[in-house]
């Protein structure tokens, strides 16, 4: 394994001759042919271990198999053999090594490869959206307007019948905060459907304007802002066999939230993570999947800041009363073996690095598999670890980033693999980590480009705390020059930005500024991700204090590098980055000398109740909190060019909050510049994102 990660490092630093190369353009940066070659679709075959992925020849896709114990590779299947002469394969699900099932035009397909044969199994509505499939009977879960159905052996069946304005069925709940990605969950068998019932109507209207006729029109949505009352959800579960359908007994209060939905392997139970109001004390509850009634706590937890469950249990093996459990409650994201009785019958991990990924046990139960983030956060590794003895080891242990996706009985996993250097390897390894073979070593799509270097390095915050930090420094650079500075910033809960993987976690973007004579820096500060509980937490009730301590050590750091130019720092960011940018510019005003803040929170108690009670309590439980982070108090302090950014249909970080940042400028008397994207949501995405990237870059090139 080490000799083939050693061979992709030669391959990967061999460049082509200068004069062939060329610069990167702002169009480069969001090309998705300039990312990493990767196996397209490639998967397990069902519970065998076969594995397929396709492969592009013109214009036409081939499905291709291969096993780890063989290097052959077969090309099975070409995409216009399915029922409806596609060019493209759509997305297959396989069953096993010989059939699997797809969707198209409202009917899944059943296709044998060895037959070459295929059949409708099931049909739904051609309206059904959020469509979830049980992979054993091929009955098909949806969503149509406000209602969910289930569609079985051709027939519609109702899982709810709502009229009432603002309720709404089937869909994710909470927002998506807690993990939520869904809201219809299947059983082991197929023998049930649970899903959310979500009740808006007693959460406030928010208009959001929509530009696109005139005149324009307003679109109602339902915003719950922290310490406003907030959506009441219920859980269902529908019972193929009886076509009945109950509710689960989760009891009072109304506003709580109702979390990591799933079944036990038997379907006797349905296990729902009850987060409170407040956010600091979660009970995992099982319920009898027949009546809803309650039947026990399996776990209780509390924690005087917040607890966030975000991964159901996960059941030992084919056992139905051994699960395991992922928790913070120790510093860092570690995994627990409890019984269905509520015992705790051992911590299966320990130490200071936290898993981020579990990947599954074996058929008996016996050991488990997961990813860690080591190395203070910057690398993530596959370790495994003995279920009945609770010792752990890492099953490669190569500087940089692994992901792995495990066959279903846990004998082999396809490991995909980057690192600074290495762009991606994508290879078979047993369940030990030994390599079997190797699938794709992709070249470096940026052969053909000036590219900038990135470092990644470590510095300590005020109190010693490691912080990770990238630097990338300009093509051809002089360390007897002075070099202005651009500051790229996230800094909130649940996300990394400097990584050992392919451009130290860096963009395009990011390079080509470098590329046109800017330093480029980034520091995850504590608040982000990576580093557990304590780091992420450090900031629980005063956001933008400790992050804003924590970018200012990076900024103190570029000072004391003589080719940083000291009067020439920007600083851009978006969402959770633009409250940075915006804090910044407006709390360290001599620091900085241009901001770009897109999508930016400016006041937290105009931001949603989830999120924000989660890392700032309720504004009545925290006023001075609030108002310290409040930005709208910190206008008059701007003496910098500062460029805010918004989508006007923005429903995470509404249209209000730059507004009325630049209101307090005008009764300030500060001036600031402004630019919107009609008719984009939070994010500014398609082709007009080249157009914000021109946008942003021409300001900071102006002003910086």
């Amino acid at each position: 394994m080490k000799k083939l990660f050693l061979l992709c490092l030669l391959l990967a630093v061999i460049q082509v001759p200068i004069w062939a190369q060329k610069p990167l353009t702002i169009e480069d940066a969001f090309n998705p042919q300039l990312n990493p070659k990767t196996l397209r679709g490639i998967q397990w075959m069902g519970t065998s271990n076969k594995f397929a992925w396709f492969e592009s020849k013109g214009s036409e896709d081939f499905l291709i198999i291969s096993s780890p114990s063989s290097k052959k590779k077969d090309t099975v299947l070409r995409a216009t053999e399915l029922q409806y002469d596609f060019k493209r394969f759509p997305a297959l699900t396989f069953i096993d090594d010989i059939q699997f099932f797809y969707t198209y035009k409202a009917k899944v397909y059943l296709f044998n490869l060895k037959t070459k044969s295929q059949a409708a199994v099931n049909s739904f509505d051609e309206k059904a959206e959020n469509i979830e499939i049980d992979p054993i009977n091929f009955h098909v879960a949806y969503t149509k307007g406000e209602n969910a159905f289930v569609s079985v052996n051709n027939t519609e069946y109702a899982l709810s019948n709502d009229n009432k304005p603002g309720v709404v069925n089937g869909v994710a709940v909470h927002r998506n905060e807690f993990g939520i990605k869904k809201g219809l969950f299947w059983s082991e068998n197929g023998s049930y459907i649970a899903w959310y019932r979500m009740d808006e109507s007693m959460v406030t209207d928010y208009p959001l304007v929509e530009l696109e006729s005139a005149p324009a029109k307003v679109k109602l949505i339902k915003y719950p802002m922290a310490g406003q009352t907030s959506h009441i959800v219920k859980v269902g579960v529908y019972n193929i066999k009886t076509n009945k359908s109950i509710f689960l007994t989760t009891g009072e209060p109304n506003d709580q939230y109702l979390t990591n939905v799933a079944f036990t392997p038997d379907e006797k139970y349905v296990t729902v993570a009850i987060v409170n109001r407040e956010q600091d004390q979660m009970k995992l509850n099982m319920y009898d999947a027949n009546t809803g009634e309650f039947v026990r706590t399996l776990i209780d937890e509390k924690d005087p800041k917040y607890v966030e469950p975000e991964n159901p249990p996960l059941f030992v093996g084919t056992k139905n009363n051994e699960f395991i459990w992922q928790s913070e409650r120790d510093g860092t994201n570690q995994l627990y073996l409890y019984n269905t009785n509520g015992e705790m019958l051992r911590k299966i991990t320990e130490g200071k690095s936290t898993v981020t990924n579990v990947y599954g046990t074996n058929y008996s139960g016996s050991k488990v598999w997961f990813q860690v983030a080591t190395n203070d956060g910057l690398d993530r590794e596959i370790f495994v670890a003995d279920v009945k003895k609770g010792k752990a080891k890492s099953i490669g242990t190569v500087s940089g980033t692994v992901t792995a996706y495990f066959s279903d009985d846990k004998n082999y996993y396809l490991s995909n693999y980057s690192s600074p250097t290495v762009p991606r390897v994508i290879a078979v390894m047993d369940n030990d980590g030994k390599e079997k073979q190797v699938l794709l070593t992709a070249d470096n799509p940026l052969v053909n480009f000036y590219m900038p270097r990135s470092e990644v390095i470590k510095l300590r915050a005020l109190d010693s705390t490691i912080l990770n930090a990238r630097i990338i420094k300009p093509i051809n650079f002089d360390p007897e020059k002075k070099y202005p500075v651009v500051v790229y910033v996230y800094g909130g809960p649940h996300a990394q930005l400097v990584t050992n993987n392919w451009l130290t976690g860096a963009n395009l973007w990011m390079n080509y500024m470098a590329s046109e004579g800017y330093i480029v820096f980034t520091i995850d500060n504590r608040g982000s991700s990576g580093r557990g509980q304590a780091f992420e937490s450090a900031t629980h009730r005063r956001l933008g204090s400790l992050e804003l301590e924590d970018q200012l050590v990076g900024v103190e750091w570029l000072k004391t590098r003589p080719y940083v130019n000291q009067s020439r720092i920007g600083v851009h960011g978006w969402s959770f980055g633009g409250f940075m940018t915006t804090t910044m510019l407006t709390k360290a005003p001599d620091v900085f000398k241009v901001g770009v803040a897109g999508g930016p929170v400016m006041d937290w108690s105009l931001y949603e109740i989830m999120y924000t009670e989660r890392y700032m309590d309720t504004p009545q439980e925290n006023p001075d909190g609030y108002a310290a982070a409040n930005l709208l108090n910190q206008a008059k302090n701007l003496n910098k060019k500062l460029m805010l950014i918004h989508g006007t249909v923005d429903d995470v970080v509404v249209w209000q909050h730059s507004q009325a940042f630049v209101q307090k400028c005008v009764e300030s008397g500060k001036l600031v510049d402004y630019m919107i994207y009609p008719g984009h949501a939070h994010n500014v995405v398609g082709k007009d994102r080249i157009h914000l990237y021109k946008t942003v870059t021409r300001y900071l090139k102006d002003n910086l």
